[in-house]
């Protein structure tokens, strides 16, 4: 306001003046007049952007600021390590060693464990150390794959592929396919891997009817999710059948003293089939309860048509109070009872008459787990009491 009243008062006497003097007089006030107009033009744009720099800083935020961040799960040694991630693409990988110390009164412990994956001799036995990978390769198919290496009980080490399988993700109907070499979903732990079981040995009825490297083969297998109020699964595997991990089945050194058959797989009629059926109901907020009804039927190798029936039924009892931390603590009842139909051939050389073998059995197991972590707070207690002594020395 000043500056303008100043400008003001100049024009007037600029008016008072004589001619000359005003033409004079004008020129040089017109010219302080610009002069000061500039000014306060880059004074306003100073201004201009002085208020635009305190608007950006109520909105950007500055580098040295830490934005919150919902803090991250804890990393279990289970949890698999993400390899590549490319949008909807990934692989992960995870490796898992099993190692197991026991004694027996037995020397020949293979003869009390049937498993190929079980404790093999007194004290050390490294059986299972499994390499595992899975990724979504496409939008419609994942990958799973997993090798298994062995230790014998001299010291060599053995490998296997155990699975290597594409799962289907999208299909419609609440379908599933599965191909590949893989675990058939005989009843609860049949496909599943030695590192999640409950118990460090694989149950002898498993191991008697299934065989010790569990039933699997190359095939495919098909499921359907059933539109029901409680989870219902049909699933239906179709196998090769031939092999040592199909024990019961076209497996030339399992044919009880006959004189082995090399059928071959001459049509439909000598692959093996798997069906499953599984529903899952909550008894209340705290108890689920899961029933399951399986078979295996495939031709065998003690004859030219001799076959094998496997009928198994399961049961899942799990409790977990609401206020569990992580899953614990939980109480959890699991059976698998098995019955096995085994045609024998005729065998002349061997003096053995055709016949139908019949084995049976269960196992049941039931699991408490009490509390999460409950051995590293064992830990933290005794280090601890360490600290606490020494602090009264």
């Amino acid at each position: 306001m000043k500056k303008i009243l100043g400008c003001t008062a100049l024009v007037t006497a600029l008016l008072l003046a004589s001619p000359q003097a005003r033409a004079e007089t004008t020129d040089a006030a017109l010219d302080a007049l610009k002069k000061q107009l500039q000014e306060m033009q880059e004074q306003m744009q100073q201004m201009q952007r002085k208020i635009e720099a305190l608007e950006a800083q109520k909105t950007a935020v500055p580098a040295t600021t830490t934005v919150p961040t919902a803090p991250a799960a804890a990393w279990s040694p289970s949890q698999p390590i993400t390899l590549a991630r490319s949008g909807a693409n990934y692989l992960n990988m995870s490796f898992d060693t099993l190692v197991n110390f026991g004694w027996s009164s037995k020397a020949d412990v293979s003869q009390l464990q049937l498993g190929d994956h079980d404790p093999s001799q007194r004290g050390f036995s490294l059986r299972n150390a499994e390499i595992s990978l899975d990724g979504a390769v496409d939008p419609y198919f994942k990958a799973f794959g997993n090798i298994v290496l062995k230790l014998d009980n001299h010291n060599e080490t053995e490998i296997e592929l155990e699975e290597a399988y594409v799962l289907s993700t999208s299909l419609p109907a609440n379908l599933q396919v599965k191909a590949g070499q893989f675990f058939a979903e005989f009843g609860r732990q049949n496909a599943t891997h030695p590192h999640t079981w409950a118990f460090v040995d694989e149950p002898l009825v498993m191991g008697r009817l299934l065989g010790g490297d569990g039933l699997r083969n190359v095939g495919a297998r098909l499921s359907w999710l059933a539109p029901t109020p409680f989870y219902t699964e049909f699933l239906l595997g179709v196998f090769n059948g031939g092999g040592g991990t199909t024990f019961s089945f076209r497996d030339p050194d399992n044919t009880y003293g006959r004189t082995p058959v090399d059928r071959g797989l001459r049509g439909p009629q000598d692959l093996l089939f798997v069906p499953r059926l599984t529903s899952s109901f909550d008894l209340n907020d705290t108890q689920t309860l899961v029933l399951g009804a399986s078979a295996a039927f495939g031709p065998n190798d003690s004859g030219t048509n001799t076959h094998t029936q496997i009928y198994g039924v399961d049961t899942y009892w799990k409790w977990r109070p609401l206020n569990a931390e992580q899953g614990f603590p939980f109480v959890s009842w699991q059976t698998e009872a098995m019955l096995r139909r085994y045609d024998a051939g005729a065998d002349a050389v061997a003096g053995l008459p055709s016949e139908e073998l019949r084995d049976y059995g269960f196992y049941t197991q039931v699991l408490y787990g009490f509390h999460l972590g409950w051995m590293r707070r064992f830990a933290r207690r005794v280090r601890n009491g360490q600290r606490g002594r020494k602090r009264r020395e």
